[in-house]
């Protein structure tokens, strides 16, 4: 288990957040249940229509606004000691409360947040302007600390094991969902405190994206791709392997190796500095010259942390340099429709001399039963 983070872990991250607030133009920060309120405090209530509003300005101390049958939950996360606690009670308009901690007129919000709780704040707050997290502040949780590298590492790790172990199950002759259920236990029973997604395509059922899993039986002669991840210790796994059900045929092979060629190009690229568009363009010009361009469909990666997408993403028009301390999917694929898929895809940090992955097991073909 990894260190928990402090009071002063959280403290710090609200002085900077508040910093890149005042940068980006916005009086201030309007904090949700989820990654963002998570990230910065600790706290992770339940998601409800009862209003938790956390709001962060670099001129006065944080306040966390809390529904009164929830303080008690909410006095006792880690970073409690640094704010300043508001609540209300059922009956009462939350959104004046909310008001009363508000200043200036321009602030962001977590893409979270529910369109009643903005639209609450819009009708009692009137002359604020507010923009989504993501437009003002993309970077709000992109560029990792050593504490959070450690369990994403981590993660990584227990979804290897998972994979490792799966593929010495049958998979001829079971269904989709068995083979899925067999992927949540391991991650679970190798440290997963949650399972976001345990996608198992097989056959032309690869050919999409993000096929769920479902009854279709796995037959010899099946390309099957495997995407699954969820979250150990608040942070996030996501890895994808495709497997073969026996001997696989030269063409299958082939366009195997092209998206293997491609994420490893990709990977290879991987460095402070570059855009995070190169990228893309580095796995899809290897796709593109073996002729199947036009069936890499998405994007090449996403940013990971406490959620399982979040910026960076590696996408054409995206701009914006790596860092450092940045952590992303590279997961390029083809998909060839009514036949099959393949995608690769390891989760990858940023260091100061190239890139660093947290998915270790083999990327070539592997044969299952």
């Amino acid at each position: 288990m990894g260190t928990p983070f402090s009071a002063d872990d959280y403290a710090d991250r609200l002085e900077r957040v508040a910093r890149a607030a005042v940068g980006a133009g916005q009086d201030g920060l309007l904090i949700t249940p989820g990654p963002d309120l998570a990230y910065l405090c600790g706290y992770e209530p339940p998601t409800t229509e009862r209003l938790t509003l956390m709001v962060v300005a670099a001129d006065r101390e944080p306040v966390l606004i809390v529904p009164r049958l929830e303080r008690p939950g909410a006095e006792h996360c880690p970073g409690a000691s640094h704010l300043r606690m508001l609540d209300w009670t059922d009956g009462s308009d939350p959104y004046e409360v909310a008001a009363q901690a508000l200043g200036g007129s321009a602030y962001a919000i977590s893409d979270s947040a529910w369109a009643m709780h903005l639209l609450g704040l819009q009708r009692t707050a009137g002359g604020i302007a507010y923009t989504s997290m993501t437009e003002a502040l993309p970077m709000l949780r992109a560029v990792k600390d050593p504490a959070e590298l450690d369990r994403l590492r981590a993660a990584g790790a227990a979804a290897d094991r998972a994979f490792e172990e799966v593929v010495q199950l049958p998979f001829a002759g079971r269904t989709e969902l068995a083979v899925a259920a067999d992927l949540a236990r391991l991650l679970r029973e190798f440290g997963h405190d949650t399972v976001d997604f345990t996608l198992v395509c097989s056959g032309p059922n690869g050919a999409n994206p993000h096929h769920h899993a479902g009854e279709r039986v796995i037959a010899d002669g099946d390309m099957v791709v495997l995407d699954f991840g969820g979250l150990l210790e608040g942070y996030g796994s996501d890895t994808t392997r495709t497997v073969h059900v026996g001997e696989p045929t030269t063409e299958e092979l082939e366009v195997h190796d092209v998206v293997r060629r491609a994420q490893q190009a990709a990977f290879d690229a991987v460095e402070p500095g570059v855009p995070c568009q190169e990228i893309d363009r580095v796995a899809r010009r290897i796709i593109t010259d073996a002729g199947y361009g036009e069936h890499f469909v998405h994007r090449t990666g996403h940013g990971i942390g406490m959620s399982t997408h979040e910026p960076p993403y590696l996408v054409e028009g995206e701009q914006r340099q790596l860092v450092a301390g940045m952590c992303f999917s590279i997961e390029p694929g083809i998909y060839l429709k009514d036949r099959f898929g393949v995608r690769i895809e390891d989760i990858v940090t940023v260091t100061d001399s190239g890139g660093e992955r947290f998915n270790l097991t083999t990327r070539e073909l592997t044969i299952v039963g």
